[in-house]
């Protein structure tokens, strides 16, 4: 039975501009029963050596995990005498258009929802160990393995065979055998793997007086091993059975697709997490996907989503949609977990008293975090999942110049960044391939090579460039556009890898044409082992000609029906091929500079980096920076320079230390009745929020004459200068951050609840305000024609806080106050008498901006 179905959107142009949100599963509700004749009443199991799991039969029986050294702490419980392991076989409807998708549940063939415990065991050795799983070599007794039953005594009819019976003498039920193994990983994690065994449909003739069911005074056991009672009847034996009869459908499937974890959470408990979100930082009464696709335009602001959706299938997104998820979360009362593998999961945070996760596929392994703090979590999530590297110097040193237009463009805003005296890092020049005219404009040529006929002269610009310190950065993304008609091309890349055979493929074998925008493109195969080669040596040539750094743009759209040369499923490797197009950038990085001789070995000048947007849970350890993707230029909260902010904060609460945004944001809409133009205003307060973050880079967007633009006039030049000025005078503590992060994976900019968890108001929070670090407070102006903002000095700070530029000092914990922040004037902070604070305010004052 095929229980996936996959439409394309692609062209659909008129489409429901209000679209309802996908169908999904209920929440499942299961009872628990176990074996009282093998467990008791109460009793505590080690795991490891750190950590210990209580089973206790009180109100139906329940598990509950916690660290040895705060045993009354749980880190996981189940919910008394609620099943925690369920499992269904479902139809899965997804639709995909230009890189954006909707998962869909559909019908339920089978579902086992209640749950049995026979046995828990503790396992001191492998030669003791009988369970369905692969033991690693370093693996830390004793472990502890729990074994039961799910199963249904309720199955959907289909169109399958029937056998008959008579209904009072019969009782069918689908059931499965399950295997739960925790054992430790490390002093502060716990592993969990889950195995499912075949659904098997029983049906059963009742055996009067064999069924013993007892009541006990604490709570219900089911004393049994097996279902008891009842004996298996085969086809063959109801052949002559009398009229009053039941058709019962007989299902043959061979294994489950979804699986359920379900386990307790406090009313007042909030989840932070869940990758780069954009919309939301408490996540509590909420339903969140975890799967790799477009933001969408707009994500629900309008009148823009209303637009991309109705031009465009489900083209505006919503509140969940984002390019980097994660399976991972942190609470307000220090729990985490997250899961491992790359398989479709929901996290269902709509009931106050429960957390259910649901994934697509038969098993699930994933981590249950200890640590005392926010920062602890982090640091041992990233203790295992990864870590980035250090930053060069040189991209932490001043303004990236985002801008395009050819040489003559680059050296004419070069002179007018020089005569302002902006320090200046590098330009970004994302046209270095050429530009060519589609059906909705410019549009660059996905062919990874310099046009020379923009870019006349290419390597003496960058010498030039390169003698007064200052890089250029380029484009690039794991799409290859024929390019044929391109007049001055060298190389057809496209072309290349069709004849190398590592393009993704079609059902039918063939190069998949993905469609994007106004042309089509093949998609690299990032599984096939010999594309990474061949990426690395078009990168090579990038990299000789002087270009150190780039952006490594897209990675979310690879589609769900493609055809791998590894074989494995598409829609996990769906969420795996991010990672992978990060791994190949960040390994071609690390040899280039292991051939590397002499000082240019040692010249940290020399130091490539890049950039990305699409993510998942272990793209820190190979992503070296990140940018949140393509915010709308608006004031909107959804996609606007609000979510910029919300998805930096979330981000960096899931280990992707080091993000931040276009200046100004990307999407601008010249629409007859629909315009987004990015004005003065926004342009110069997105200058002061990002001066505060690890990189401080423009962007002209999708319609550069449309925006307002760093260069466009005197005042623009003055306050880019003023904020590149206000970005270098906090580098040496910056510095000292990206060393941290690389080190314990915090991020550099930080959600107050980092550092003063037990708050509630800081808990509240979303895109009001937030740290760098610990001794910088900012809070940025996010509305149009506001010139002030209210300021929350949290509790739990034993240093009062101090205004930057009146140097007013305010010392109320849990205070708000009003605090004046015309343009020029961000409300910015440091902790009075700080080494930190004072080194700041004189690298301001020394700039000539105090």
């Amino acid at each position: 039975m095929e229980t996936i179905k996959i439409t394309k959107k692609h062209h659909k142009h008129l489409n429901n501009p209000f679209p309802s949100t996908p169908k999904s599963l209920p929440l499942i509700q299961g009872s628990l029963a176990f074996n009282c004749e093998k467990l008791s009443s109460h009793q505590i199991f080690t795991i490891g050596n750190d950590f210990e799991i209580l089973w206790s039969s009180n109100n139906g029986g329940y598990l509950s995990i916690s660290h040895q050294s705060k045993p009354a702490r749980p880190l996981w419980s189940s919910i008394p005498g609620k099943a925690f392991v369920s499992a269904a076989l479902a139809e899965t409807l997804v639709e995909e258009s230009r890189g954006s998708f909707v998962i869909k549940d559909r019908h339920i063939h089978l579902l086992c929802q209640d749950q049995t415990i026979d046995d828990i065991r503790v396992i001191n050795d492998q030669f003791h160990f009988d369970g369905p799983f692969t033991l690693h070599q370093n693996v830390q007794f004793p472990l502890v393995l729990i074994t039961g039953w799910i199963f249904s005594k309720k199955i959907k009819k289909t169109n399958q065979s029937y056998v008959i019976y008579n209904k009072k003498d019969i009782q069918f039920e689908t059931k499965a055998g399950y295997w739960l193994l925790f054992d430790q990983k490390t002093s502060h994690q716990i592993g969990f793997e889950l195995k499912l065994g075949q659904p098997n449909f029983a049906i059963r003739q009742r055996r009067m007086g064999r069924i013993r069911i007892r009541k006990r005074k604490l709570g219900w056991c089911w004393s049994l091993t097996r279902p008891k009672g009842f004996v298996r009847i085969s086809s063959t034996e109801t052949e002559n059975q009398p009229a009053a009869e039941l058709k019962i459908p007989i299902p043959q499937h061979r294994e489950f697709n979804r699986v359920f974890l379900t386990y307790s959470s406090e009313g007042n408990e909030r989840f932070y997490g869940f990758g780069e979100q954009f919309s939301h930082m408490d996540f509590k009464g909420k339903r969140v996907p975890i799967f790799v696709q477009e933001q969408g335009i707009g994500r629900g602001d309008q009148p823009i989503t209303f637009a991309a959706n109705l031009v465009s299938y489900r083209a505006g997104g919503d509140w969940s949609t984002t390019y980097a998820p994660s399976p991972f979360y942190m609470t307000s009362k220090m729990r985490s977990v997250y899961l491992q593998g790359y398989d479709y999961s929901v996290f269902d945070l709509t009931r106050v008293d429960r957390v259910q996760i649901q994934i697509h596929g038969n098993s699930v392994q994933g981590r249950i975090l200890h640590g005392n703090s926010p920062c602890e979590l982090i640091e041992h999530f990233t203790e295992t999942i990864g870590r980035p590297p250090e930053l060069p110097d040189w991209i932490v040193s001043g303004a990236v110049a985002g801008m395009q237009g050819g040489t003559d463009a680059v050296r004419r805003v070069w002179d007018a960044l020089r005569s302002y005296q902006v320090p200046v890092s590098a330009f970004w020049l994302q046209d270095w391939v050429g530009q060519r005219e589609t059906l909705i404009g410019s549009q660059l040529w996905w062919n990874w090579e310099v046009d020379t006929t923009r870019y006349k002269g290419w390597k003496q610009l960058l010498k030039d460039l390169n003698a007064h310190h200052v890089k250029v950065m380029t484009y690039c993304n794991p799409c290859l556009a024929p390019s044929h008609e391109k007049p001055n091309r060298r190389r057809n890349l496209f072309e290349e890898a069709k004849k190398l055979d590592i393009l993704v493929k079609d059902k039918n074998g063939e190069q998949y044409l993905v469609p994007n925008t106004a042309f089509d493109v093949g998609m690299l195969d990032l599984t096939h082992p010999d594309t990474a080669s061949w990426f690395k040596q078009v990168l090579q040539e990038m990299v000789e000609d002087g270009v150190r750094g780039w952006m490594a743009d897209f990675g979310e759209g690879l589609p769900v029906d493609a055809i791998l040369y590894s074989g494995e499923d598409p829609i996990s490797a769906h969420n795996r091929y991010p990672e992978l197009w990060a791994q190949i950038n960040r390994e071609f990085v690390e040899e280039w500079k292991d051939k590397c001789t002499g000082t240019k070995r040692e010249d940290t000048e020399e130091d490539l980096v890049f950039f990305m947007r699409a993510g998942f849970r272990d793209s820190p350890k190979w992503g070296m920076l990140f940018w949140e993707g393509d915010q709308m230029v608006s004031w909107q909260a959804n996609d606007g320079i609000k979510s910029a902010v919300v998805g930096l904060l979330s981000s960096g609460l899931s280990g992707y230390a080091f993000n931040h945004s276009d200046i100004g944001g990307y999407c601008a809409v010249n629409l007859p009745l629909i315009k987004y133009r990015r004005s003065e205003e926004l342009l110069l307060r997105w200058m002061e929020l990002n001066a505060f973050t690890t990189v401080f880079r423009t962007h002209e967007g999708n319609k550069p004459s449309f925006n307002s633009q760093f260069y466009s006039n005197q005042q623009t030049l003055s306050h880019f200068a003023r904020f590149a000025k206000v970005y270098r005078a906090w580098k040496f503590y910056r510095i000292k951050l990206v060393k941290e992060a690389s080190q314990k994976g915090l991020p550099v900019c930080r959600h107050l609840f980092l550092h003063y968890p037990d708050d509630d108001k800081v808990q509240r929070l979303s895109y009001q305000q937030f740290l760098v670090g610990t001794e910088i407070l900012v809070v940025p102006i996010l509305d149009k024609g506001k010139k002030k903002v209210r300021v929350y000095f949290p509790v739990g700070e034993t240093s009062t806080w101090q205004h930057i530029w009146t140097e007013k000092i305010f010392t109320g914990q849990g205070s708000e106050a009003w605090v004046e922040a015309p343009i020029g004037y961000p409300a910015v902070f440091v902790k009075a008498d700080s080494i930190v604070g004072e080194t700041f305010r004189k690298n301001l004052r020394n700039s000539d901006i105090l």
